[in-house]
C-alpha cells in the first residue's frame, strides 16, 4: 500500500453504505432554501442596522451597505460550515454534513472556498449542477468535486465511521 493510499481517508461507497446517500440531493435543496431564509433574515437585520447607522453618520455608513450581502454570505458559511458541526443551519435540520475527501481538514477557509465555488457554479447554471449529481456515484455536485468535499447524511455517517473504526482496531 502506498503512502497516498494510507493517508487518504476511505470514502464511503454508495453500494456498501447506501444509507449515507439516501435522499441527499433532496435534503440539500431543502437545506439550501432554509439557508437562504436564514441569510435573508441576517441581510435584513444588517441592512436595517446600516440604514440606521447611515442616518447617524449623515450618510457615510450607507457606503458600507454594498458589502452587506457578500459579507453575510461569507460570515454565514464560514461560521457554520467551518465549525465542528461542518453544516449550515439548513444542513443540520436536514441531517446532512459536509465531509472533506482529500485528507485536508474542513476549516473556515475551506468552507468559504466551498461556498464561493458553489455560488459561482450556481450563478452559471444551478440546474446543470443539480443534474450533474445524478451521474456521480456519490451524488456530488460540481463544486464538491472541484473543492474535494462530499455531502452525506450525518446520523448514518456516525454509525458508519464507528463501525469502520471498530473493524480496523480489531484487525491489529
Amino acid at each position: 500500500m502506498s503512502q497516498t493510499e494510507t493517508m487518504r481517508p476511505a470514502l464511503p461507497d454508495p453500494s456498501t453504505a447506501p444509507e449515507l446517500f439516501e435522499g441527499v440531493l433532496t435534503r440539500r435543496v431543502i437545506a439550501f432554501v432554509i439557508d437562504l431564509v436564514a441569510m435573508g433574515a441576517m441581510i435584513l437585520a444588517f441592512g436595517l442596522i446600516g440604514l440606521i447607522a447611515g442616518f447617524l453618520t449623515f450618510g457615510l455608513a450607507w457606503l458600507a451597505l454594498v458589502f452587506v450581502v457578500p459579507a453575510t454570505i461569507v460570515l454565514y458559511y464560514g461560521a457554520t460550515l467551518g465549525s465542528a458541526r461542518r453544516a449550515t443551519l439548513g444542513m443540520q435540520m436536514m441531517d446532512i454534513v459536509l465531509t472533506p475527501t482529500r485528507g485536508q481538514p474542513l476549516d473556515g477557509w475551506m468552507a468559504i472556498i466551498h461556498a464561493g465555488v458553489f455560488w459561482i457554479t450556481a450563478w452559471i447554471s444551478l440546474p446543470l449542477s443539480l443534474v450533474f449529481t445524478l451521474f456521480t456515484p456519490r451524488r456530488q455536485m460540481i463544486h464538491d468535486l472541484i473543492v474535494g468535499t462530499l455531502m452525506v447524511r450525518r446520523s448514518p455517517m456516525v454509525r458508519h465511521w464507528q463501525a469502520r473504526s471498530a473493524r480496523t482496531t480489531g484487525a491489529y
